[in-house]
Parts: structure tokens; sequence; C-alpha cells
């Protein structure tokens, strides 16, 4: 087992001409919480699409718990502990609150199609599991009451924290958050804050954000890379990153 969770090497990708990423190499230990931050444009998003291989990466290597992901589709990347959520959030917006989190059980089910459609003990013993299970992800999220309520009358903010709880119960090993604060008021963005270090405690994961609020990032985040134009700024602790000269240049301009 490797001592990281996710280890990029000068990860690259092309679109026609135009290079959007390219040299991206970042060490994610067990337990960080790891923020990747930059001007809007600069990449951010296209690495979560190769971490999560939406895209090919044209050059690079990606390895999780030291595994190469290189010839793994999506689902597989998605088998093996990584999930993410979106800038702009994809839930199941006429299923329920309960059961857009019981989608994402879908990598630990053991019933068959037959046992489904007969409804055989097995199938309702392992339903009865899924029940408890997704009201314990819901109960963190502070989203429990409304566990029979379509999924798409919450209000925004509890619609982030919905897409969060989902992206558990796949039980990763790595989670992508991609803004996850975007839309929130102070109030909701402190708590996701203390909920970001709570879900990292209790599940015992690696967690990788992108997101702009900067006393977010500075809050939660022990490690950050910096990318501007698809290139990696620089790389250190939030201390480092929020004095160095070159990072305030990128976000202000001269």
């Amino acid at each position: 087992m490797s001592e990281y969770v996710l280890e990029t090497k000068n990860l690259g990708i092309d679109f026609g001409g135009l290079t959007a990423v390219n040299n991206f190499s970042i060490r994610v230990e067990k337990g960080d919480i790891y923020g990747l931050i930059g001007p809007n444009g600069a990449g951010k998003t296209t690495v979560f699409n190769m971490l999560t291989k939406v895209y090919e990466p044209s050059r690079g290597t990606i390895l999780v718990n030291g595994t190469d992901i290189g010839k793994m589709s999506t689902i597989e990347v998605s088998r093996i502990g990584v999930a993410r959520t979106f800038q702009n959030i994809r839930l199941f917006s006429e299923l329920s609150v309960e059961d857009n989190v019981k989608i994402g059980f879908h990598n630990s089910i053991s019933y068959s199609l037959a046992d489904s459609l007969l409804r055989t003990g097995r199938f309702h013993s392992e339903e009865k599991d899924l029940h408890e299970k997704a009201l314990e992800l819901l109960g963190i999220f502070k989203l429990e009451e409304f566990a029979d309520h379509k999924a798409g009358s919450l209000p925004y903010g509890a619609q982030r924290r919905l897409e969060i709880a989902r992206a558990l119960a796949t039980n990763p090993c790595l989670l992508l958050l991609d803004e996850p604060a975007a839309g929130m008021n102070p109030v909701e963005t402190q708590e996701l804050m203390d909920t970001i270090k709570q879900i990292r405690d209790r599940f015992d994961i690696s967690i990788l954000l992108i997101e702009h609020d900067m006393k977010l990032v500075m809050g939660v985040c022990e490690k950050i890379t910096v990318l501007n134009f698809g290139q990696v700024l620089m790389n250190g602790t939030p201390e480092e990153v929020q004095n160095d000269p070159e990072v305030i240049k990128a976000y202000l301009g001269d």
C-alpha cells in the first residue's frame, strides 16, 4: 500500500492545439485535507475530470493508493474509492433525499436482480441495512428530517450537503469536492468547514477540494496547490500560499 492516497506525475491534457493542464504533480497523503485553488480558468475542474477519468489525460500518471488508474473507466475509478461532487449540483431531483443517498451505495449492493424482482429475504434484509446507513449519513448533514422529501425541493445549501452525503455513500478513500461552498451563506460555509473536518476524521478518508472561498480553504486545508494557466504555481501550507507574491499576483494581477 502506497503512503499516498493520490499521486499524480506530470499529468497533462490537450484539447486540440490548446494545453489545458500540463505537468500537474501532487501527493495527497492519507487523512489530508488538501486544497486546489487558482483563478477562474486555471484548470482545476479539468484536473478533477482527469482524476475521475471523465477526461482521458494526454500524458502523465495517476496513482490511487499506488494503483495506476490509466486504463480504468470512470466506474472502475469509483469502485477503487474515488468519489466526487460537481460545481453544478447533480442530484436526481425527482427522487427522495434518501433514495439519492442509497444510489451512492451501488458499489456495495450484493443482492441480484432476481432478489429484487422476487423481493426475497436477502433483498429485504439488505434494503433495511441501506435504509439505516442512508439515515445515518443524512444525520451527519442534518438532513434526516427531509429523507422523504424530493431532493429538488431542498434549499440550495442543503442540496450541496446532500451531494456530499451521496458521494460518501460510495465508501471512498478519496473525496473530491468541487466548490462545495458555492452559493452558501457565511453561516452555511462555517458549518461546512466543521463538517469537512468531521467526515475526514469519522470516515478516515482524504479530501481534495477546489474552492474560491479563501476563508474556507485557509480554515480547513493543511496543504494547498495553486494552479494558474494549467500549471502548478506552487505547493505549500496555507500560510506560505497566502503570503506568496506570485500567488497574490495571479489572483489580483499586477
